[in-house]
């Protein structure tokens, strides 16, 4: 048959016709690898992708429709065609990218900023391009580089710089690197062999003529050919025949369009409409994936296995990385049919599934679908196996399940769990909603024997302690220890751990010891404190930070002990020679691993596969692929932006020297690692500026804003799990000082210093000048003030004087005056007493003296000086005011204004205290004052 090139798949991709595949459907309930999708919004380029490479540092180059692909990991970036045409192929070649597109081929290169540069190869062609000619092909071989068209194959010396040109007899559909060797296939001619620069056909049998062959390969030291509908041919010793493997029937439905032969010498093919379809290296179909089940379109373009071993596709709709060597393969219930898987259990070759939708069962191994175990719809809590049975808790109560027959042997609802009682093989300890109950075997069935009275909260999580003691664990109202009688049938004692209570906490007994974990530690009941201790170990499993769930799995068959937390899960094992515990994490996100927080379960497979529960189905994961990788950060770009201009990027190889106006800098930075579990964080610091390691993050890149001028140097440190990179990538820089603050400002400042020191030098002299004539008049005034003050002080001190003089006068004035009182009242006294004796001539003679001497003027005018000094003019503003005062009104006027009283008047006057009283009223009517005023205030007020 001739096949024409206008309908060659290339361009004819959707005409297969939809058919039923038996054998493809039997192997989609196969565990499947995990699977990475990128879609063009992620990338940032059309759909179809039509080649993959990898240079040696791990970076991803992909031919896109809209140019090429540059993937390190972390970040996408498209450098346009050349000729802004599809890009058609893509080789890396001792790390130069190699390109094929419309009507042009050449090579990219990455220059000092971190940034590819294209330069085109077919502009040197002595010989033109056929019209509308692509390249869908790059070979290297020694030192040369092939370009495959539909037309011819171009061979390029790269010591000489020359090309070579072979040319079809119809259309060279494919060009294949085999052994070292070149193939390609012409549809008229069949598979040639590039050998000395020329063509010699290898097979010309009709299937190799009238087939597009995919690929050849060198398998079992013979050559493979690989054709689109037909399956694989061998070639061997001028003959072609059908490679007879058991896949044959299968390869015989699908088309295939793209394949590779992987490193362990497995397959992986490409398909038009029915995904990939995974090979053993002896032609069993090991497993297929397309969209039903993981990819993201079932036409597949191009195929690239990593360094990593994973395998990249390019599809007709985006771009998806096939993890092949992961440690976990998935099982992903994409109907909803099972629901979240709450337990699992291997029992007697059989793989059961508790989940919220019921029991399901299939056979160990294999790729059937499950099986519903009719009667156990609803939720399942547990599953449990013991004495050679399989228990099956449920929310209506527990059925012992034998292959896909349950039935229901303990009617009580909610069974949470189920423990075997100590020395007692024929009971086991059943814990319910409604506390602790007790199960027996008689003649070989088991049956409800009991409640133990006492305890009526939920029991999900409870560990026996001895014979009759058990500690249950409520996670909202904390941790109890429980002393039964001996029989199981009531509670003796309840008593509450004095420990904090958690969500999501659990109970769980590892080695014989007790564990009770929350979000602040796992800790262990210790029998000498009677207490739970904190355990250092154990609770590395998580921190409070990492905390999701408290929930421990103890694996008897592995002694292995399980936990969880936000970024990975961890086991604790016992070493191999040494017997102490080995604590391993193994980095597996909460957000894919998708299980039901606080029901995490786990159960051993065989050959250290485990399986996990999710709320989409369940992941297997075998140990034994579980490898120790080294990593190493690369700074991929450094750009600066300012205000007034666009973003450039700086040589990192070279110490950066930026102005002042571009202190915004942005580092990008990636590890390449392509795995859908392990996510790389990074942690940075900018050394001169936050010379702390930031927390870890995600993202790869940093901005840095207004960066002050300065020496700076950026580092960045990345890791992968909890494993770090082994090297910690730095870039130094320098932000130049603003112009205000350069040599020639600094000159400049100088001399406007010296300029102002010798203007302020001459405003200052003045100024001190005037200020020295100020202080002049200031100190000349001041002296003034202080002789005026002087003058003041002196007038004081004399008034000071004056009034001291007063009050000396005052003083005689008193003392003058109490001594005339007391000679009058004395001769008063010896008058009366000389009365009130016989009468004699002498004693009257002596009455008149004393008289004499009461009526002395001389007493009088020395009281009356004394009066005047103390208190000037008051006799004569008294006289003045009243004239008709008389001079013996005057005297008791003056006595009056002493303030004395009539009594002590009387005696000076030599007068009664009563004749006093009358001169006073008579003097009140010479001054006319009224009734009601005092007439000694009136004279103290004078």
């Amino acid at each position: 048959m001739y096949i024409n090139i206008k309908e060659l798949p290339i361009v004819k991709l959707y005409l297969i016709p939809l058919f039923a595949l038996c054998y493809i459907l039997n192997l989609v309930g196969q565990e499947l690898p995990p699977i990475e999708i990128y879609t063009p919004t992620q990338y940032g380029a059309e759909n179809q992708n039509w080649g993959i490479s990898q240079t040696s540092d791990k970076t991803i180059y992909v031919a896109n429709n809209k140019g090429l692909l540059e993937f390190d990991g972390a970040k996408w970036r498209l450098y346009a065609s050349p000729n802004e045409t599809v890009i058609r192929s893509v080789k890396v070649i001792n790390d130069v990218i190699y390109t094929g597109c419309y009507m042009e081929f050449g090579y990219w290169q990455k220059n000092s900023l971190g940034a590819l540069e294209y330069t085109s190869l077919s502009k040197n062609l002595s010989t033109p391009l056929i019209e509308d000619e692509q390249f869908w092909k790059i070979l290297a071989i020694d030192n040369w580089i092939l370009f495959q068209s539909l037309n011819r194959i171009y061979v390029y010396d790269t010591t000489t710089s020359e090309f070579n040109v072979i040319e079809s007899k119809v259309a060279v559909t494919k060009m294949y690197k085999v052994d070292n060797s070149i193939y390609y296939q012409d549809i008229g001619l069949g598979i040639c062999k590039i050998e000395n620069g020329q063509s010699k056909v290898v097979s010309g049998a009709p299937v190799m003529t009238q087939n597009i062959v995919v690929n050849v390969y060198w398998h079992n030291n013979m050559l493979l050919a690989e054709t689109q509908d037909n399956g694989f041919y061998i070639i061997e010793n001028g003959t072609t025949k059908q490679w007879d493997i058991p896949a044959n029937d299968l390869l015989s439905k699908v088309s295939v369009y793209s394949s590779i032969q992987l490193q362990d010498g497995s397959f992986a093919l490409g398909t038009i409409s029915k995904g990939i379809i995974h090979l053993t290296k002896d032609g069993e179909a090991n497993y297929i994936i397309n969209q039903q089940n993981g990819l993201s379109n079932n036409t597949v373009l191009s195929m690239f296995e990593d360094m990593e071993q994973n395998i990249w596709l390019g599809l007709d709709n985006g771009i998806n990385c096939v993890n092949i060597t992961s440690p976990f393969r998935i099982y992903k219930d994409e109907n909803g049919t099972l629901g979240t898987v709450y337990a699992s259990a291997i029992f007697k070759g059989l793989l059961y599934l508790g989940t919220n939708q019921g029991l399901f069962a299939k056979p160990l191994n294999s790729s059937e679908e499950f099986t519903f175990v009719e009667g156990t719809k609803g939720q399942v809590w547990c599953l449990v196996t013991h004495d050679n049975s399989l228990f099956c808790g449920h929310n209506i109560g527990t059925f012992i399940v034998e292959g896909y027959k349950a039935s229901l042997k303990i009617p009580i609802d909610g069974t949470w769990d189920l423990k075997p009682v100590p020395n007692h093989n024929n009971l086991l300890f059943q814990g319910n909603y409604n506390g602790i109950n007790v199960l027996e075997k008689i003649n070989g069935n088991w049956t409800f024997r009991n409640k133990i009275e006492g305890f009526n909260n939920s029991t999900k999580f409870f560990e026996v302690l001895g014979s009759n003691e058990f500690f249950v664990d409520h996670e909202y109202k904390g941790v109890y220890k429980i002393t039964t009688d001996k029989d199981y049938t009531k509670v003796l004692n309840v008593e509450k751990v004095p420990i904090e209570q958690g969500i999501n906490s659990s109970l769980v007994k590892y080695n014989g010891e007790i564990l009770y974990a929350y979000k602040k530690g796992i800790f262990a009941y210790t029998l000498e404190n009677k207490t739970f201790v904190k355990d250092t170990i154990l609770s590395q499993m998580f921190n409070e930070e990492s905390y999701t769930s408290g929930k421990l799995i103890s694996e008897k068959l592995t002694n292995t002990l399980w936990g969880f937390s936000k970024e990975d899960i961890s086991f604790l094992s016992e070493r191999n020679f040494s017997g102490h515990p080995k604590l391993t994490k193994i980095a597996f996100p909460n957000t894919l691993r998708k299980g039901m927080t606080g029901y995490e379960n786990i159960s051993y497979i065989n050959q250290n596969n485990y399986l996990f529960g999710s709320s989409t189905g369940y992941t297997i994961l075998d140990l034994d692929k579980i490898s120790t990788k080294q990593y190493e950060i690369s700074l991929n770009t450094v750009s600066n932006q300012s205000l007034d201009s666009d973003i450039f990027f700086a040589d990192k190889t070279h110490t950066g020297e930026f102005k002042n106006k571009q202190n915004n800098l942005e580092f990008t930075f990636s590890i390449p690692e392509f795995d859908k579990y392990l996510k790389p964080e990074f942690q940075y610091q900018l050394e001169g500026f936050y010379d702390h390691w930031s927390p870890w993050s995600e993202s790869s890149s940093e901005l840095f804003k207004n960066l002050p001028y300065g020496t700076y140097t950026f580092k960045v440190r990345g890791k992968v799990g909890d494993t770090l990179t082994d090297n910690v990538a730095s870039y130094k820089f320098t932000i130049g000082r603003p112009w205000y603050l350069s040599n020639l400002a600094w000159g400049f400042y100088a001399i406007c210093l010296i300029l102002l020191s010798l203007l302020l030098h001459n405003v200052y002299r003045n100024y001190y000048k005037k200020q020295q004539q100020k202080l002049l008049k200031e100190a000349e005034h001041e002296l003034e003030l202080k002789e005026l003050e002087n003058e003041q002080q002196l007038m004081q001190f004399q008034n000071e004087k004056l009034q001291q003089d007063i009050e000396n006068k005052n003083r005689e004035l008193a003392i003058s005056t109490m001594s005339l009182i007391k000679k009058n009242e004395f001769l008063n006294g010896i008058k009366n007493e000389l009365k009130n004796s016989k009468e004699d001539k002498s004693i009257k003679s002596v009455i008149r003296i004393i008289d004499k001497n009461l009526n002395n003027k001389e007493d009088w005018k020395f009281f009356e000086e004394a009066f005047n000094n103390a208190d000037k003019d008051f006799l004569n503003k008294i006289k003045d005011k009243h004239p008709s005062l008389t001079p013996n009104d005057l005297k008791l006027c003056a006595y009056l204004r002493l303030n004395l009283s009539s009594k002590e008047i009387a005696p000076l006057l030599n007068i009664s205290a009563k004749s006093v009283e009358v001169k006073r009223y008579r003097l009140r009517k010479k001054m006319d004052l009224p009734h009601e005023a005092s007439l000694t205030n009136y004279i103290l007020e004078i």
